[in-house]
């Protein structure tokens, strides 16, 4: 086992018709499927497209921190 740690992080973007916490949801599964060792997140931006003067989609801008492997 090693004794440091190698991190590295990606910029997505997860969107929802629902809520902000859905669409971070959204971008947490799908880049569950790819990366491995995922353990953080963190919010860089929050906004949403409009239609028909309602909110169509929460957009939410997220890096999502995870560890290298054997690190």
């Amino acid at each position: 086992m090693s004794d440091h740690h190698v991190y590295k992080k990606v910029e997505v973007v997860g969107s929802s018709k629902k809520s902000i916490e859905d669409a971070i949801e959204n971008a947490i599964a799908e880049c569950s499927k790819n990366l491995r060792k995922i353990e953080w997140f963190e919010v860089q931006e929050t906004r949403g497209h409009v239609v028909d003067g309602k909110v169509g989609h929460y957009q939410v801008v997220l890096k999502i921190g995870f560890r290298i492997e054997n690190s």
